[in-house]
């Protein structure tokens, strides 16, 4: 049986319509379109990705397009703590996780829309370079550090082992300079621990940041420093920027007393809560706190400090109550997006607001030596003879 040629162009017509219906209707349902203003969203944003690689003065890359459409979806957020990371920044966050990266080796401080090296690591390439304490760094390979967040800043000054970065440098009294530094594989102990000489066995440790291995580096530490008969604890976590979430509650359980630690609240209303199963505290506590303490560092403080534990020395921590969840994408690149809110034991949100210090204490300029240790020395000594 053969069709006419009306019928059959009919049927053809009817085919491709039925076709392009549901096409159109399976395109929705992945893109989650429910009204004609999303239809329209898309229309405008295909449109004009469609009108910039057609008639831009220069040839575009799709793939940077989309890139840069990614990115500004993020920034328009307005969160300093939400970031799109292309795939060489994505693996710079990766590697900071483990503690272990390609870097220069220097420790930066945020306050003030100031970057400003805090330490620099002996034997790292940062020091090789003349990099000293204090120096604010300016911009990094020619863009201005006010460009990026605060998170951007040290993902660019790391990378590959044997590339090179180009850091424009202010120091106090000079003019400004560019010194160009090869970067090399840095691994840094997380947690340190000592026994402070000629205070009768008041314990440190000293926690630059809450990576992977922290945890495991903080209860080696405590374990030598209880072998070594240690009657108080000090807890340095200035200028620590923060860390993973796990990482920090590990911690906590082995000084914070049993209840909660920290609750994660998120924007559905469901709750997460990390509490502590130790019986009780075997010595007091002091706590060192900045501006630069920030995230994970004030959930421990925070911890402390509302289950009466332990004392905060210092100065106001910076404020950042949120927490992120990494999203890898299929390109190698990744997402950091806030996805909740956390409160302390007392149910504190202290983002934005950060968390006052018990004992006020400043880093006095040109002091012979670290005037907060020292007071937070007076006020471990106070609770020893108490």
């Amino acid at each position: 049986m053969f069709l006419n040629k009306k019928k059959l162009a009919a049927i053809i017509a009817g085919s491709l319509v039925t076709g392009s219906v549901l096409t159109l209707g399976g395109l929705g349902w992945l893109l989650d379109l429910h009204s004609v203003r999303d239809v329209s969203d898309w229309a405008r944003f295909v449109g004009v990705k469609k009108f910039i690689e057609a008639r831009y003065v220069e040839p575009v890359d799709s793939a940077t397009l989309l890139d840069g459409a990614v990115g500004g979806m993020v920034r328009s957020l307005g969160d300093p703590h939400s970031l799109y990371m292309p795939a060489k920044q994505f693996k710079a966050l990766q590697d900071h996780t483990i503690a272990s990266f390609g870097g220069i080796g220097v420790t930066m401080g945020f306050k003030d829309d100031k970057v400003t090296v805090i330490s620099v690591l002996e034997g790292t390439p940062g020091e090789g370079a003349g990099i000293k304490a204090g120096d604010e760094i300016l911009a990094v390979d020619g863009t201005p550090v006010s460009e990026y967040q605060p998170d951007e800043v040290a993902l660019h000054i790391r990378g590959d082992v044997g590339t090179q970065v180009t850091l424009t440098l202010h120091r106090e009294g000079q003019d400004d300079f560019e010194v160009e530094i090869t970067r090399d594989l840095i691994h840094v102990p997380t947690a340190k621990g000592k026994m402070l000489p000629d205070t009768d066995h008041i314990g440190y440790i000293r926690i630059a940041s809450f990576s992977e291995n922290t945890a495991d580096e903080f209860n080696q530490a405590l374990d030598e420093l209880e072998s070594d008969n240690m009657k108080g604890l000090i807890i340095d976590l200035r200028e620590n920027g923060g860390g993973l979430i796990t990482s920090v509650v590990a911690i906590a359980q082995r000084v914070v007393p049993a209840g909660p630690i920290v609750s994660v609240k998120q924007r559905d209303g469901s709750t997460e809560e990390h509490d502590s199963e130790l019986a009780e505290n075997k010595y007091p506590i002091v706590v060192l706190i900045d501006g630069n303490s920030a995230s994970a560092s004030e959930i421990l403080a925070g911890a402390l400090q509302d289950t009466g534990a332990g004392t905060l020395v210092g100065t106001k921590s910076y404020g950042k109550g949120s927490v992120q969840v990494v999203l890898p994408l299929l390109h190698h690149d990744g997402l950091k997006l806030t996805i909740a809110r956390y409160y302390t034991p007392s149910g504190r949100c202290i983002d934005g607001t950060g968390i006052e210090p018990d004992v006020e204490a400043d880093l006095q300029q040109g002091a012979t030596g670290d005037t907060q240790l020292q007071k937070a020395i007076e006020v471990m000594k106070e609770k020893l003879a108490s």
